[in-house]
């Protein structure tokens, strides 16, 4: 199965998954949420306001590739990123499956992109997500976790959906795609990467070599060339 078909089945499955379960339908919902974005986590389960926060963890970490890499895509990244922001993988996944690979980039890099090419961005978003796992740890009831988990819509959601982006992170072209962008072709980084959840990518952000900025001119010119070449070899 296509990596293209899985992730639009996982969220199909998500958004009836998640359409079924009506969480903002709950009289919990909002109370909760109001506590979350007030910042009054003192009246939480520490775990729950740390998860929230995670979730926008996330979509930076995908911006950090997804950028670079709709700059050659036929639509913007935006309005998935800043979508994501809101409700996870279900504004995040249609980018993905709807994007075609590519593993180029041409132009200059403005000053969004060079924010996120910096290693000093993934080392704070890496410092920001072991400062939210202590705080889970340290401050954490699991067991009031679990069962909030079980009864409360709103945290299974958001807990499955922070699994989701922890599983759909390997399973996008995306990355592997921003790796050959950058001349990084070893397989063994890709996997290492790949499949330890949340702090792999953050890790990579932090590490990866900067995007050259190719001038489109010059990617015209040497497709030119590649074609000339091609015709005189027939």
């Amino acid at each position: 199965m296509s990596r293209r078909v899985t992730l639009f089945l996982i969220w199909f499955i998500f958004v009836a998954y998640t359409i079924w379960l009506a969480p903002l339908d709950q009289p919990d919902t909002w109370p909760l949420v109001q506590k979350l974005l007030t910042l009054q986590w003192h009246k939480l389960n520490a775990i729950i306001p740390a998860i929230f926060l995670l979730m926008g963890v996330w979509p930076m970490i995908f911006a950090g590739l997804m950028f670079f890499d709709g700059r050659m895509q036929k639509f913007r990244a935006w309005p998935y990123f800043l979508g994501s922001n809101g409700t996870g993988v279900i504004c995040l996944l249609p980018y993905l499956f709807l994007r075609e690979r590519n593993q180029t980039f041409a132009g200059t890099k403005d000053k969004w992109l060079r924010i996120l090419d910096r290693h000093s961005t993934g080392f704070v978003l890496l410092l920001f997500t072991v400062g939210l796992f202590a705080y889970a740890i340290l401050l954490g009831d699991w067991g009031d976790y679990v069962q909030q988990f079980q009864t409360r819509r709103f945290v299974h959601l958001i807990s499955v959906d922070f699994c989701l982006m922890c599983l759909v992170f390997p399973l996008t072209s995306l990355f592997d795609d921003d790796m050959s962008r950058r001349g990084i072709k070893d397989s063994f980084i890709y996997w290492s990467i790949a499949f330890l959840p949340l702090f792999g990518p953050l890790v990579y952000l932090c590490v990866r070599p900067p995007i050259p900025e190719v001038l489109e001119i010059e990617v015209e010119t040497e497709e030119l060339a590649a074609d000339i070449l091609e015709s005189s070899t027939s």
